[in-house]
């Protein structure tokens, strides 16, 4: 069983993924953008290692313009070392990768026009994952589409159209139900008759529920039976709904509780889970650790190095309970500490005392190599009491000065 999370990395740094306008598309931005998105998965790639984390899915802006004729570089073989040398670590390390092309990609449109550009993405996603020398069971991810009036006749052209792709993009495509159109019933149809995978969402089915009444267990053991060996293990969709926005909002994190209901009735607790959040790779560690065969106090005092500034601005008395309960290095209180963090940054109230406090602990990383300019800005962002300005800040001074610790802390990046 493996944790996973989508496309970006939170709180380490250079890891963003940038974007290039149509206006600036010229073959040297084209290439430099490109060269700075690989460096980013890259550093996503090793903190996956370092953080056991297994299930990565990446960002189809890896490539700019990827699919488009606005890109008309061989970026393939342009950065040929790059997809090498990630591709190599992806391996090594046992990392399981796939691709989720956007809302723009329908292969059952009635638009031959976006059909012909949904093919070409597919393609590219299929050019990216091959160039980094992955095997079938690196899969691109695609809903099927909308429904145009006629359900029946949308899923037949879907069918029609999955016939026009190459093979080997025909190999890495899994379908997924969604939250509007086409529930799970209908998706394994479809993923029978072109016998190809499934993979099953939680939260959209819990919006968009078939006819037929079943627990979640039933569904995903009916999603097991559309994957063959070589598509590797099943691969499920796992995130939980945000209660203050429309169905089908994510949350800000995955509580914990939650979850391990959840994975307690699944009926195989070998599939791969891939959590789609807000928090990205933070509840993916938080996943990680809760379910580990081999629990070390370690885990938890790693987290606490980078949770422990962001808990002390919203509340000194959990900060003070966090480090109370991680006194014992016998034992392994993981659920007593998720729910600590989780309870604390849920609370959305502002504390002016609390939030001068943390600044001052984070500011003496540098205080004796700060100019008299940076304390002065400093004192002055202080005065104000707003956290943004104060952490951009300190982010700023933990870079020039180059402490690592600090650019590890979430205080700076929650």
């Amino acid at each position: 069983m493996s944790i996973g999370y989508a496309c970006l990395n939170i709180g380490t740094p250079g890891t963003n993924v940038r974007a290039v306008t149509m206006k600036f598309a010229t073959p040297e931005k084209l290439t430099e953008v490109t060269a700075h998105n690989l460096a980013s998965l890259e550093r996503m790639v090793d903190y996956n290692h370092e953080n056991n984390i297994k299930l990565f899915r990446i960002s189809s802006d890896l490539i700019p313009f990827g699919s488009s004729p606005v890109n008309e570089l061989d970026w393939r073989v342009i950065h040929q070392e790059d997809f090498h040398r990630i591709g190599a670590k992806i391996k090594k390390n046992g990392l399981r990768v796939s691709m989720h092309p956007g809302q723009y990609t329908v292969l059952n449109s009635p638009s031959d026009d976006v059909v012909n550009r949904t093919i070409a993405d597919l393609i590219y996603h299929d050019q990216v994952l091959t160039a980094l020398g992955t095997n079938r069971t690196s899969k691109i991810i695609l809903h099927v589409g909308g429904v145009y009036g006629d359900k029946p006749v949308a899923m037949e052209r879907f069918a029609l159209n999955f016939q026009r792709l190459p093979q080997s993009v025909k190999d890495r495509l899994i379908i997924e139900n969604d939250e509007r159109s086409y529930n799970i019933e209908e998706v394994l149809v479809l993923a029978n008759q072109l016998k190809i995978p499934a993979v099953f969402d939680n939260l959209h089915h819990a919006i968009n529920q078939p006819p037929t009444p079943a627990p979640d267990s039933y569904w995903i053991a009916e999603v097991a039976k559309t994957w063959q060996p070589e598509d590797g293990k099943q691969k499920i969709h796992y995130s939980q709904q945000d209660p203050t926005k429309q169905p089908g909002a994510h949350t800000q994190t995955i509580a914990l509780e939650t979850f391990l209901d959840f994975y307690s009735e699944l009926p195989d607790q070998t599939i791969d889970i891939m959590l789609e959040v807000k928090d990205k790779n933070l509840s993916a560690v938080k996943c990680v650790n809760a379910l580990t065969d081999t629990p070390q106090i370690k885990f938890l005092e790693k987290e606490w190095g980078r949770y422990k500034y962001a808990i002390l601005e919203k509340s000194p008395a959990a900060y003070q309970a966090i480090r109370t309960l991680l006194k014992d290095k016998s034992a392994y209180p993981v659920r007593e500490f998720y729910q600590l963090i989780e309870t604390t940054l849920a609370d959305s109230s502002a504390n002016p005392g609390y939030i001068e406090n943390a600044a001052e602990h984070v500011w003496g990383y540098f205080k004796d190599q700060a100019t008299p300019a940076e304390r002065k800005q400093f004192e002055r962002n202080l005065a104000k009491g707003a956290p943004a300005p104060i952490k951009r800040q300190l982010l700023k001074l933990a870079t020039k000065y180059e402490v690592d610790y600090l650019l590890q802390s979430l205080y700076l990046y929650l």
